[in-house]
């Protein structure tokens, strides 16, 4: 009963507190509709021949977690790994770490967080590869896999829409930048007009809806602002390098420009660094649109 004399503000701070610390860590850079607006850039950025060999390979595609169109495709691989977790968890622990890179804040090394570059053992598909293997590494992988005329057809379905998901993790701040907190999913934060959550899920999805949420509108919005020499510019690098320009991001604006938290060690932002978020969501998923069209279209070409 003298829990009832407690201010409603202190009993709900401690139960958000009490979930928010208990609960699992899931890493889902940008939620569907971020990974929508990525897929809609990339499309728009393909060579024909591209958009034709993506077209032929996705109609393919028999797997009734997602729709068929690029956009939707671009959700499969969160929608493939949690499609077991409370069950088998064969998917959920087999892919989950190839999602993200957590390159920490106090020691950032790339290869340690990538758990030393493993290559795939010989003759295993990069859709059957060791659990333990980063977003950079299976980029690379699946993109090896895509361009290469041996691989099977229904391999070549798994690494379209691998990389499709996994080119717009890797620039996702708080997917490759770090502070022994789950990319952020440790850290409570509130906003105004936000519902509190964790950092992770702020850049996830709050900062996303702020610029809309139609994915083909914001694509479109995000599109028009995208200059010539910003094309070029970011046409550029490999998956390592996207890696570590989206850390610094993260150190820098997503770690970097946190108020100190409170006595509950709430971190609340003001406005200034909601704004700013808001612009670096929206250039991570511009990149991320450039450069998954460049790599989309570098393996199709190849693969014949």
């Amino acid at each position: 009963m003298s829990m009832l004399r407690f201010p409603n503000r202190i009993v709900s701070a401690c139960l958000f507190v009490a979930l928010a610390v208990t609960a699992p860590y899931p890493a889902f850079a940008w939620g569907d509709e971020g990974h929508k607006i990525i897929a809609v850039i990339a499309e728009h950025y393909l060579d024909p021949a591209a958009r034709a060999k993506m077209a032929m390979l996705l109609s393919a595609d028999t797997d009734a977690l997602t729709g068929h169109d690029i956009a939707s495709e671009a959700t499969w691989a969160d929608k493939y790994r949690d499609s077991d977790r409370d069950a088998t968890k064969v998917r959920y622990e087999g892919t989950r770490e190839w999602h993200f890179v957590d390159i920490e804040l106090a020691q950032p090394n790339l290869a340690s967080a990538c758990f030393g570059h493993p290559p795939l053992p010989p003759r295993i598909p990069a859709s059957k590869g060791p659990p333990r293997a980063c977003v950079v590494d299976k980029i690379d992988q699946f993109a090896a896999e895509l361009g290469n005329p041996a691989t099977t057809a229904s391999e070549q379905v798994l690494a379209l829409k691998f990389l499709l998901h996994f080119v717009g993790d890797v620039h996702q701040p708080l997917h490759t930048a770090d502070d022994h907190d789950a990319g952020g999913n440790k850290k409570l934060v509130a906003a105004g007009g936000l519902h509190a959550g964790n950092l992770h899920r702020y850049w996830d999805v709050e900062f996303v809806e702020r610029l809309g949420t139609n994915p083909r509108q914001v694509a479109a919005n995000l599109i028009g602002q995208i200059s010539e020499k910003q094309r070029q510019e970011w046409s550029g690098g490999k998956s390592a390098d996207w890696a570590m320009e989206a850390f610094a991001l993260g150190r820098d604006n997503a770690y970097g420009l946190l108020p100190p938290p409170s006595a509950q060690s709430t971190y609340s932002l003001p406005p200034a660094y909601v704004d700013q978020a808001v612009r670096d969501v929206a250039l991570q998923l511009s990149r991320a649109g450039v450069r998954l069209a460049l790599v989309l279209n570098r393996a199709l070409a190849a693969s014949g």
